[in-house]
């Protein structure tokens, strides 16, 4: 097998930004280092789920509901792509 195809075959992570209205996921982990600790301290923690709550007209800001708190967190769309899902 070439590495071309297992690149090809090897699944896009998810993040935050490709969420649905409503729909759920779990925080597998942060991409981008300078962003990491913004993110923490915001209580987006590996293995929390967070759900999308709404998008601006224009798509930017999106919110999200973190954690069973109902804790609600709005974050740039570049700053969402950022929080990788687990599968």
């Amino acid at each position: 097998m070439s590495s071309r195809s297992a690149q090809a075959k090897t699944p896009t992570p998810r993040s935050v930004k490709d969420l649905r209205l409503g729909e759920s996921g779990t925080i597998c982990c942060l991409e981008d280092p300078e962003m990491a600790l913004k993110l923490l301290e915001m209580g987006c923690i590996p293995g929390t789920q967070v759900r999308l709550n709404s998008r601006a007209p224009l798509g930017c800001p999106i919110t999200l509901v973190v954690g069973d708190e109902d804790y609600t967190l709005s974050l740039r769309v570049s700053e969402a792509a950022t929080i990788l899902l687990k599968d």
